[in-house]
């Protein structure tokens, strides 16, 4: 029976899917196969959040229509965390709980641009593992941040949703500066520094 360990190498590098691209903006459908199909998309994907030097990465974000992330990504205390999600739901402090912090946030589907996004400093995270057994996780600092930008994926939301007019204009424009710099296959072909 494999393990987590082993979902987490041996995939295929594929390309990353652009916004724009309606997987990219439409709600996934859930998982609700844990069997080889799901543990090859799932090899896949962190083979191909590596190439890009990601922290985490959604299905949609490699054109398939299904609730999955996954994530390799340091907490608060800068300890790494790495795991599937499938099927998430991010709950979120409220009230005098409810921390914002505001850090640069960027993603590869939209790389080489990054702007300043307030978020949740905790996030709880639920769903199931890449085996279908239900799993919660709490995410500090980066790790909340992640899971509520990979969740947001899995809904048809992408961060420049979050964004006021003027951001997502100054995040588009970054973009447009590097997008030379990332073939269209990108990271099966690596980035060309201009």
């Amino acid at each position: 029976m494999a393990t987590l360990t082993d979902l987490t190498s041996g995939g295929t590098i594929l390309p990353i899917t652009r916004w724009g691209t309606p997987v990219m903006h439409a709600k996934t459908r859930p998982v609700t196969e844990y069997g080889d199909e799901l543990h090859r998309l799932i090899r896949d994907m962190f083979a191909t959040m590596r190439a890009a030097d990601g922290v985490g990465l959604a299905a949609t974000q490699v054109g398939i229509d299904l609730s999955v992330f996954v994530y390799d990504c340091p907490d608060d205390d800068h300890q790494r965390q790495v795991g599937v999600f499938c099927n998430p739901e991010v709950t979120l402090p409220e009230g005098k709980d409810r921390v914002l912090e505001t850090e640069e946030e960027g993603c590869l589907s939209l790389p080489g641009a990054y702007v300043e996004l307030a978020r949740p400093d905790q996030a709880t995270c639920h769903g199931q593992d890449a085996f279908g057994q239900d799993q919660e996780l709490v995410g500090t600092g980066l790790l909340s941040r992640c899971l509520q930008h990979e969740t947001d994926h899995l809904f048809g939301t992408v961060f420049g949703d979050r964004l006021s007019g003027r951001l997502r204009k100054k995040l588009y424009r970054r973009h447009e500066e590097l997008s030379d710099e990332y073939p269209a296959d990108w990271p099966v072909s690596p980035r060309q520094d201009s």
